[in-house]
């Protein structure tokens, strides 16, 4: 239960942070200021709650675990529960937050939600959201095993951690806003509703997809270490 706890905090410190600086300061910031606000999250959630569960955060991270040998089934279907809720519920306050201005709308403005195709930033093709989800989740999670993994630098895991997830925004954030994180995506979508809802099947398929392949690829021996 304190695992869980822990997940379900750390994923509302991400998209309390990430998705709420889109959506209340999105303007101000721009993408590179978006960017860091998803990056400096997981350092905060790697170091604060880190020690509890791992801070996965995330259910690719997870399923990555899994496929890499370093968790169980079990405790992925929990994790990923917690995952989830988590992301629920930030979504749920920024939104609380964000109606607090006259002029905001869910419909209008979004909830930085991800998406792809005619009308979301630059307008990339499903099979060019699939490709940058895939990719990115699969390096996302390939970085996280290979910083936690025995013999590494145990104090930096949760920057490099941090910095990757920023630099995979600052690439991708004009093709599907970013996800490589289901949870991430389900929270906002779920309130947004419309197109998030339609698109969201990507953002939880291929993250998934790439997690798992990142840590069949760690349990193979080739991004391991020994």
């Amino acid at each position: 239960m304190k695992k869980m706890i822990a997940e379900g905090f750390g994923t509302f410190i991400l998209v309390f942070f990430g998705c709420g600086s889109a959506v209340l300061m999105g303007e101000h910031i721009g993408m590179m200021g978006i960017s860091l606000a998803f990056g400096l999250s997981i350092v905060a959630a790697a170091y604060s709650i880190g020690a509890i569960s791992g801070a996965h955060l995330n259910p690719a991270v997870s399923l990555g675990m899994v496929a890499a040998g370093r968790m169980s089934s079990a405790d992925f279907v929990q994790y990923a529960i917690a995952q989830i809720i988590g992301a629920i519920v930030a979504a749920l306050i920024i939104m609380l937050i964000a109606t607090g201005k006259a002029d905001y709308t869910v419909a209008a403005n979004g909830l930085g939600q991800n998406g792809f195709g005619a009308g979301y930033l630059g307008e990339y093709s499903l099979t060019a959201a699939l490709i940058f989800e895939l990719v990115a989740t699969f390096v996302f999670v390939t970085v996280i095993l290979g910083a936690t993994q025995d013999g590494a630098p145990a104090a930096m895991a949760g920057l490099a951690i941090g910095l990757t997830l920023a630099a995979i925004h600052l690439v991708g954030i004009n093709v599907t806003g970013v996800s490589v994180n289901p949870a991430r995506s389900i929270g906002p979508a779920l309130f947004a509703g419309g197109k998030a809802m339609a698109d969201l099947w990507v953002f939880i398929a291929a993250p998934l997809v790439g997690g798992a392949l990142a840590g069949i690829v760690f349990k193979a021996g080739l991004t391991r270490a020994s």
